[in-house]
């Protein structure tokens, strides 16, 4: 073999094995979370984090639950090492209970909930003794409550629904309609519609089951309250580089855009 054609096989083989070691070098190096979120909207919100967050070094593995008490209770045995999917007064809610230490470290979106009923135009149209269906967890029931006092149906005894203190039906000081107020499981709810004459739906089982807050619900929160989801993590990883990296690739201009396209204002970001 002539001495060119050595040095050049030797300088190609160099180079593949400088670029096999680079690769191999990124590999090593990229960050893997394991991050717990709803199936449906949140799920669909979070490939495209997946997608953004990869370019930074941080490959996200997408679990999906179907039930809002699981992901915390995973994240705290650490079995993740992140979730995205609640507020803070339902985070607030499960650390009371369940002494879990856990911490938010970035807001993702607004998703107003509304009530939906298959019935009614409007909730001063409830007849009296009518079912309300709402939900059966402390923290979406308190929002349906008083949700249910801001629309003028009912009315809370004071001190009750604001501040942390979550209001149940127990707390209803007048209720002039006689509303029969049904707990639930909130993947429940949709589909109880036809029993109930209105349900209070949280966002993301709403837009599973076809319904949009901005063309389908008879009443919706005020966008500017406390029920913007989060990212949380266990207490010990917050200051943590990756953790830095996960909120930055949610909080992108890529997933803003994707909010806006994908669900028309009944999503919105809160970043």
């Amino acid at each position: 073999m002539r001495r060119r054609n050595i040095i050049q096989l030797v300088s190609a083989i160099a180079l593949a094995v400088a670029g096999a070691s680079t690769t191999s070098a990124a590999l090593a190096a990229e960050q893997t979370v394991r991050l717990g979120t709803m199936s449906g909207p949140d799920a669909q919100i979070w490939e495209v984090v997946k997608t953004v967050a990869k370019r930074k070094g941080l490959d996200v593995k997408i679990v999906e639950f179907n039930d809002y008490a699981q992901p915390n209770a995973a994240l705290d045995a650490g079995d993740l090492d992140a979730n995205g999917f609640q507020h803070q007064p339902f985070l607030d809610s499960q650390i009371q209970a369940r002494h879990y230490k856990i911490v938010n470290v970035g807001l993702t979106y607004v998703a107003p909930m509304g009530f939906y009923s298959r019935k009614l135009k409007s909730l001063n149209d409830l007849p009296v003794g009518a079912k309300v269906g709402i939900q059966n967890d402390p923290s979406n029931g308190n929002r349906a409550l008083r949700l249910l006092q801001a629309n003028g149906v009912l009315k809370l005894k004071p001190g009750t629904g604001e501040s942390g203190k979550n209001a149940t039906p127990l707390d209803i000081a007048s209720n002039p309609k006689k509303l029969k107020i049904v707990e639930l499981d909130s993947a429940i709810l949709p589909r109880s519609l036809d029993d109930l004459a209105v349900a209070s739906i949280n966002t993301d089982y709403a837009v599973k089951a076809g319904l949009q807050p901005t063309r389908d619900a008879i009443a919706v929160e005020d966008l500017k309250g406390p029920y913007a989801n989060l990212i949380a993590v266990r207490e010990q990883d917050r200051n943590k580089p990756w953790v830095k990296e996960l909120v930055a690739a949610y909080q992108s201009q890529e997933v803003r855009d994707f909010l806006a396209t994908q669900f028309k204002g009944s999503i919105l970001p809160a970043f």
